[in-house]
């Protein structure tokens, strides 16, 4: 029989409702019984001892929160009752062993991916189109309509045969036509459009720069079809430069047009046409070839998250994150956000130390510009996360971090930065999910992984995102886009090591291109860049 409570830590005082549990039912947990004071849903916390106005809750085994008013044993824990807070940090306190996983079973697995020049490998072959600056968009756009409709000829979309039967007054049902008819089988083409490149601060467009630079040097892009105006603040030459930053000796083909050198768009857009149909033609020679998982860059991302988020899906990620750290793989894990409160650990965790005091400035400079705007990091929690559990941002936090596992940090990276060590990185992102995925895509991942109790819709142009639900509820109730479903951990059937092996074969599934994740299949392409400054 399942439990109807669990305690996650042993340190803590409150507990997780497993399922919905009635006013004055009696529930029992470690020997102890406990009367439920108030009609207490799935997801939510409940006090296993009488807290007073400002004692301390504990989950996860830190601090997540405060008492704002008395609350009885058998309670449960509201945003009325409870505010947040979280522990306070200066530096490193102590350095934190790590046992690694025996990943034997793991050591000489293999995936069948892109390889590049520089030793990189894709699990996806992607040219891409993306302009310096919002001026170029429908240019872009122009060239998305050009390019899928003349060599994808993919699948017509089944809203598109439903309004065909209605302009035609059939009203009949219809199906997915299944014909692929692609010139080329062997490369896809994406369009990235965004609103930045100028306007802003300069800063904001050489971030963009960094970003863009990374998108082009991630290893599941072949090559890239770029557009400039040629007068905004995103220069070509700060683009080439960023890219050079990042990888000095990049050979992949890149074509770039300025339209204020060009003469008319009809010239314009006849050159990059020609252009980029050449370097697509030869990027679809390509094939994937037998490559170590140790190449496999997994970033992980959570949205949508629930009460069940930190107990289910995320530590099922943290596992993955360990595995990826014992073979020599690399994992990056972002939202500084949903950090804070468990900055001792990350900080105890870091290999080296300068990495620590980067972690803890970033933190610090990044809460001080959210305070500045009139908010605060304890705003972080959706309405979403409150009514299915997460009440203080300390408690997502603590929830959220378990993706990142318990292995080492070695390295941390501001926004923009691309990976470069092998194990666990932390990149500093907002808590945003797209803006979060963009920012991972662009520092190198070629998987994300994707943790969700409510429902994303979320995925990116370049690299596969793979969706985990926390609950077997919204596995059922949205199966079009979650790929995997945790919920056998909260029902008590399968545990965390399991889950994990089970999620790295399908990711060496999806890396190999077996499958597609659902998020690819409804070609879910989002993008959006972090802007840090102002419109001037």
């Amino acid at each position: 029989m399942q439990n109807k409570i669990i305690k996650v830590h042993a340190d803590d005082n409150v507990g997780v409702a497993l399922t919905n549990i009635a006013a004055g039912e009696k529930i029992t947990l470690d020997s102890i019984e406990y009367t439920a004071i108030k009609d207490t849903k799935a997801k939510h916390k409940i006090a296993l001892k009488h807290f007073n106005v400002g004692d301390e809750i504990l989950m996860y085994g830190v601090l997540v929160g405060k008492a704002s008013l008395n609350i009885e044993k058998g309670e449960v824990l509201t945003t009325e009752n409870v505010k947040h807070q979280s522990a306070k940090v200066s530096g490193k306190t102590e350095s934190i062993g790590w046992n690694p996983p025996n990943v034997d079973k793991w050591r000489d697995k293999t995936f069948m991916g892109y390889h590049r020049e520089d030793g990189q490998v894709g699990t996806a072959n992607v040219w891409l189109f993306f302009p310096l600056v919002f001026c170029e968009n429908r240019n872009i756009e122009v060239l998305k309509d050009v390019f899928e409709n003349e060599l994808l000829h993919k699948n017509i979309n089944k809203h598109r045969l439903l309004l065909r039967s209605l302009v035609s007054d059939s009203g009949e049902e219809v199906e997915d036509e299944i014909e692929d008819t692609r010139v080329f089988k062997n490369i896809d083409v994406k369009f990235i459009t965004h609103q930045g490149g100028c306007g802003g601060i300069r800063q904001d467009s050489e971030l963009l720069a960094k970003l863009l630079a990374g998108y082009v040097n991630n290893p599941n892009v072949a090559g890239a079809t770029v557009l400039s105006l040629g007068c905004q603040n995103l220069q070509i030459q700060i683009f080439k430069d960023a890219l050079e930053a990042i990888n000095p000796v990049h050979k992949k083909p890149i074509v770039i047009y300025e339209q204020q050198k060009s003469g008319t768009v009809d010239d314009m857009l006849k050159g990059i046409i020609k252009d980029s149909y050449e370097g697509i033609k030869k990027a679809n020679n390509i094939e994937r070839k037998p490559a170590s998982i140790s190449k496999l860059k997994i970033g992980l991302e959570c949205g949508g998250s629930d009460g069940f988020s930190g107990i289910s899906a995320n530590p099922t990620l943290g596992r993955v994150s360990d595995i990826m750290a014992a073979v020599g793989g690399t994992a990056i894990l972002s939202e500084f956000p949903e950090l804070c409160g468990v900055e001792q650990e990350i900080v105890n965790r870091c290999v080296n130390d300068d990495d620590g005091k980067k972690f803890l400035a970033l933190m610090k400079a990044y809460e001080k510009s959210v305070v500045d705007a009139g908010s605060g990091f304890d705003m972080n929690p959706s309405p979403g996360n409150i009514k299915d559990g997460l009440i203080t941002d300390a408690m997502k936090s603590a929830g959220a971090a378990k993706k990142g596992g318990s292995s080492p940090v070695v390295d941390v990276l501001d926004y923009g930065e691309y990976v470069n060590k092998p194990g666990l990185n932390l990149l500093c992102t907002p808590g945003n999910d797209v803006e979060s995925t963009t920012a991972m895509a662009g520092s190198g991942a070629n998987v994300i992984l994707f943790t969700t109790g409510l429902g994303t819709p979320t995925g990116n142009p370049i690299t596969p995102v793979i969706k985990v639900a926390s609950n077997s509820e919204l596995a059922e109730r949205m199966p079009d886009i979650i790929d995997i479903d945790t919920g056998a951990v909260i029902r008590g059937e399968k545990g965390i090591e399991a889950m994990g092996d089970t999620m790295m074969e399908y990711i060496i599934k999806i890396a190999s291109g077996e499958i597609q994740s659902k998020a690819t299949a409804l070609n879910q392409s989002d993008f959006i860049p972090w802007k840090r400054g102002v419109s001037l």
